[in-house]
């Protein structure tokens, strides 16, 4: 029986000898993580108030980065508007000039219109004033491009008799027969139609004198650029006030 008691007794004090142990870890543990806590927070306050620090510096570098970046594309904006206005006003520059270049007879055109060929005859010859009267009736007709013997004519052209009508000037270009060749652009059908008129068409009224004259409609008339040079003696552009 004592013996018996023993052992209880042994076992009670090591049970309690191991509560007791378990109880002093768990202080120790709550110890060591009360102050590892503690440790962490004041870490963590640091590294908030300079994060807080730096958050409010980078805020102040991106509004200042982001009013430049602003500022440049403002810039690029004034610059491709410049540019797309300068692109804008060069290709209506060029239209315009395009436009003007054909009007004043320095570019090569073609287009829909009539072949006029005149040819000396034993009766007749070609001068100068059967070409004039036979330009002025295109024009009159809608002609909006004339030439002669490949010479382009304008309103400024000279189209003369020279060495007793042994050849012509045209544009101060030598021609002469015994063919002429005049081209026309324009409505094919009403050019035809007011050279053919019966009794005061061109074609019909030299033809019916005698003349050897023929016209035809083409569908593709190429007339030559003016080669000449332009002088402006005595015109100005009038200011406006």
């Amino acid at each position: 029986m004592k013996k018996f008691k023993f052992r209880a007794d042994i076992t009670t004090v090591t049970v309690v000898v191991f509560i007791v142990c378990i109880v002093l870890v768990s202080v120790m543990l709550m110890q060591f993580r009360t102050i590892e806590q503690t440790d962490i927070t004041e870490i963590e306050t640091m590294r908030e108030s300079e994060l807080r620090d730096a958050l409010v510096d980078w805020e102040a570098r991106y509004d200042e980065t982001i009013t430049q970046l602003e500022a440049v594309n403002g810039k690029i904006g004034e610059y491709n508007k410049t540019i797309e206005d300068s692109e804008a006003a060069s290709n209506l520059i060029d239209e315009e000039l395009k436009e003007s270049n054909i009007l004043v007879g320095k570019t090569d055109v073609y287009g829909e219109g009539v072949t006029v060929t005149l040819v000396d005859n034993d009766n007749y010859k070609i001068i100068a004033e059967n070409l004039i009267d036979l330009a002025n009736e295109l024009r009159y007709a809608g002609a909006e491009a004339i030439s002669i013997n490949e010479q382009r004519v304008l309103a400024a052209t000279d189209i003369v008799d020279m060495a007793e009508y042994t050849y012509i000037l045209v544009n101060s270009q030598r021609i002469e027969g015994p063919s002429y060749v005049v081209k026309a652009i324009g409505d094919k059908e009403y050019l035809s139609s007011i050279l053919n008129l019966k009794g005061s068409g061109f074609v019909d009224r030299y033809t019916t004198l005698g003349y050897n004259v023929s016209s035809r409609q083409e569908n593709r008339v190429e007339i030559p650029k003016y080669n000449g040079d332009f002088e402006i003696n005595y015109m100005r552009e009038v200011e406006s006030e």
